[in-house]
């Protein structure tokens, strides 16, 4: 698992790669709710994510609860296409705002704001 941050337009964004599963997904969870609390709208660029366990619809859901409770907006980017078909069945696309690419999700944040 590959976890990385960057910043555009003043939106924070993590870029994940690899695959999220019991292992990683510790790993991925300390990366994401700490930055949801610092600030009110994020970014995870997904693109790169191989494979997603439930451990790592159970970290979604973390956030997804975290969000709610703070109102900050969250946004994925990027979804393979069978994790974005994964999350459709388990009902997790309903949770989040889903863009195809980064520059979208930037730009629909930054309006946001």
């Amino acid at each position: 698992m590959e976890i990385t941050k960057s910043q555009q337009q003043g939106i924070p964004i993590i870029h994940l790669a690899g695959d999220i599963d019991g292992r990683t997904a510790p790993q991925v969870q300390e990366a994401i709710l700490p930055s949801l609390q610092a600030n009110c709208l994020l970014l995870l660029e997904m693109s790169r994510v191989t494979f997603m366990s439930s451990a790592g619809l159970r970290v979604l859901l973390l956030l997804y609860r975290q969000m709610n409770d703070s109102n900050c907006q969250v946004a994925l980017v990027g979804l393979p296409e069978m994790i974005r078909d994964t999350m459709s069945i388990t009902g997790f696309l309903d949770f989040f705002t889903t863009y195809d690419t980064l520059e979208e999700g930037v730009a629909t944040l930054h309006n946001s704001a």
